[in-house]
């Protein structure tokens, strides 16, 4: 006879904080979002890596490229590159990132002498930089010719048919460096000669990278950065249980800190296979997670097979539709609260610590809040982070509001059929996953910080100043659906209706 749950899974908007205490010392900007990514036993001094933010993007083409894992890492969480391309593509974005020096910027914005203002115009508004290199052939390492910023112009006054030769600062009156000039050398140059970009050059002139001033500021506030011992960002990569015997290698060969196995169902022997596989070649060195799992029994199989930390949450995300195709899955509030009393048993007795990971049923910040009081470590965010400037997908209009595109790793485009492998044909039988739209949010840090305010508030509403000390206070409720519409704006007019109502 089949075994019958007797009470149903929830997710999280079935559930609120009660508040707690708060002492005069709970105030948000003394709250500690430090969280441990990896397993570690306990005596240890501190876990082998801790992230700021209790943060991560997820694996997937409409998320994490090395450009999200730059600006995550910028502000202490991490992206998980995506796995679904070609080996040497994701290694290639692994080492771009590990690569990126802090302050020194490969020039996106080139043209080459012969173009015009008209040129100058359009690829500002592509990328929206005021500053464009002129080189020789008009790539990011020509031979550098001169520069154009917004004050070498007035749209007002030229013709957009002008060529940039005529306008631009030619060389002759740049201020330029060596290429092996420090950071802290580029900005007193900068700060010296009062001037706002400083071209880093080779000893034939070609063009390297620049250093702008503004720059300076953000760094400085920048002091959640997630870096590894030799300074550079952090970063994670996805793997699949089929070519992880090539993957791997180049991965950690690229400088990937840590790799997950990229699947939607982790309960199987193809997981702990993969698993196995990178203990016997690289033994604790290299760093690996897996999931997901929904229950207690999940999380002891990945657990005892050496997951460095575990993902929960089967058919929760925004697009997938797993449950809606196949009929399986779990409430994800229900998942993560199974799985964590099951991390909690485990640390009892084994001594080891593994973390777990919240992924999917993230509709609104206060969830992010609720996941990290019923256990989680951190969350893993997918339709999140898919809406800012960072992630890889196209910016478009539509019915005069701006979108994002975002799709699932499970859908017809991705056609990413190793997440759904079951040791079957190398196909994607049918799609677990949509093609859609999310609407765009603006830049990262800005979006980030709106949220992680609203999560340390809400930790000072129940009075603790860590994950941990909020996992040990908090205290939650089950909400009925009327509670729930109490709980928006209701029996009132909102200002913004009031225009739309007929005289």
């Amino acid at each position: 006879m089949a075994t019958y749950f007797t009470e149903p899974s929830r997710t999280f908007g079935e559930y609120l904080l009660v508040p707690g205490y708060s002492s005069s010392e709970c105030i948000p900007s003394a709250v500690s979002l430090k969280t441990p990514l990896v397993r570690y036993r306990k005596g240890e001094e501190e876990c082998p890596i801790t992230m700021n933010i209790p943060m991560v993007s997820a694996i997937m083409q409409s998320v994490s490229n090395d450009t999200m894992a730059i600006a995550l890492a910028k502000e202490g969480g991490m992206s998980f590159i995506y796995g679904s391309q070609s080996i040497a593509d994701e290694a290639a974005m692994v080492a771009r990132v590990k690569s990126y020096k802090k302050g020194f910027i490969v020039s996106d914005s080139n043209v080459r002498p012969d173009a015009t203002l008209g040129d100058i115009l359009e690829l500002k508004k592509k990328t929206g930089h005021s500053t464009v290199a002129v080189t020789d052939d008009g790539t990011a390492n020509g031979k550098l010719l001169g520069i154009v910023a917004s004050r070498d112009y007035r749209v007002s006054r030229m013709s957009t048919d002008v060529r940039v030769s005529e306008f631009m600062t030619p060389f002759e009156k740049l201020v330029v460096a060596d290429e092996e000039t420090t950071l802290k050398e580029a900005n007193d140059i900068i700060w010296d000669n009062k001037i706002n970009s400083l071209p880093l050059i080779d000893k034939n002139q070609h063009l390297k990278c620049m250093v702008f001033r503004k720059d300076y500021d953000s760094h400085k506030e920048n002091v959640n950065e997630l870096l590894d011992q030799n300074k550079s960002y952090m970063v994670g990569a996805g793997i699949n249980t089929r070519d992880y015997a090539e993957r791997v290698p180049a991965l950690v060969e690229a400088g990937a800190d840590v790799l997950c196995i990229d699947s939607s169902e982790g309960f199987s022997e193809w997981q702990s296979r993969t698993i196995s596989w990178i203990r016997a070649k690289y033994g604790d060195k290299v760093k690996v997670g897996a999931g997901n799992v929904v229950d207690r029994e999940g999380f002891r199989f990945l657990a005892e097979a050496g997951a460095d930390f575990v993902k929960i949450g089967i058919g929760g995300g925004s697009i997938c539709i797993t449950r809606e195709t196949k009929g399986i899955g779990r409430g994800q509030a229900t998942a993560v609260i199974e799985v964590a009393k099951a991390r909690d048993e485990y640390y009892q007795e084994t001594g080891i610590y593994v973390p777990i990971c919240s992924d999917g049923g993230i509709v609104h910040d206060y969830h992010i809040t609720l996941a990290l009081a019923m256990g989680a470590d951190f969350v893993m965010l997918g339709r999140y982070f898919s809406r800012f400037d960072e992630s890889p997908t196209h910016k478009l209009r539509i019915n005069g509001t701006y979108v994002k595109e975002y799709w699932g790793e499970g859908s017809n485009r991705a056609r990413n059929w190793q997440r759904y492998d079951m040791g079957g044909a190398k196909k994607l039988s049918f799609e677990e996953g949509v093609d859609s739209y999310v609407p765009y949010a603006g830049a990262l840090k800005d979006g980030v910080s709106v949220t992680l305010a609203k999560v340390k508030s809400t930790m000072c509403n129940c009075g603790a100043l860590t994950i941990p000390e909020l996992q040990e206070k908090a205290r939650l409720t089950v909400v009925s659906s009327t509670s729930i519409v109490e709980g928006g704006s209701h029996d009132v007019m909102l200002k913004n209706d009031v225009s739309t109502i007929a005289p």
